[in-house]
């Protein structure tokens, strides 16, 4: 399923900027009857596909209470997520990391950040942005909005244990099909 939300992409023809997309992710957010009309499933994370702004790609994703992204970048798109209910904690590392020949990396003390955004709150971020997204509630479920640009290439997945990184798995879109 597609949803355009009205009016909400940056003039034809232009590329859309991190604030951008927090913008669009935010009045996403914002639009009650769209929120509601997301299907929520006790178990696992469900999510509904969106028309992002300039060609963006965008989701609109409801988290069960204890569900979570684990480690990821999503390689050389720049995004924004923002809550529209519920809360979320994210996970980053103050790094940037190598793009690619790399298996294993020992992190540096210092580079973790942590971040609660709660309903009302999101964030854009840069290329190789190294993350978790977690709903570390134990009753309520969290909606969110996210937009990516440009559409993700591919998705890499990581192992963390203590300041060990570790590459596990290289997604691209046809995985996800």
């Amino acid at each position: 399923m597609s949803v355009s939300p009205a009016s909400l992409s940056p003039a034809v023809g232009s590329t859309p900027t991190q604030a951008d997309l927090l913008d669009f992710v935010r009045r996403t957010a914002a639009d009650a009857e769209l929120i509601a009309s997301l299907p929520l499933d006790p178990e696992g994370r469900t999510w509904v596909r969106l028309e992002g702004p300039g060609g963006s790609e965008a989701w609109l994703i409801g988290w069960p209470p204890g569900t979570g992204t684990g480690w990821h970048d999503h390689a050389d798109s720049v995004g924004a997520f923002f809550t529209a209910s519920g809360t979320l904690k994210e996970n980053s590392l103050a790094a940037r990391l190598p793009t690619d020949g790399w298996k294993t990396l020992e992190l540096t003390e210092g580079v973790d950040r942590e971040r609660r955004l709660a309903a009302g709150q999101g964030r854009a971020f840069g290329r190789h942005h190294v993350h978790e997204v977690l709903n570390e509630s134990r009753e309520e479920h969290a909606i969110s909005v996210h937009a990516y640009y440009p559409p993700l290439p591919r998705i890499r997945r990581y192992s963390r244990t203590g300041q060990v990184l570790r590459l596990e798995q290289v997604e691209r879109p046809e995985d996800w099909q």
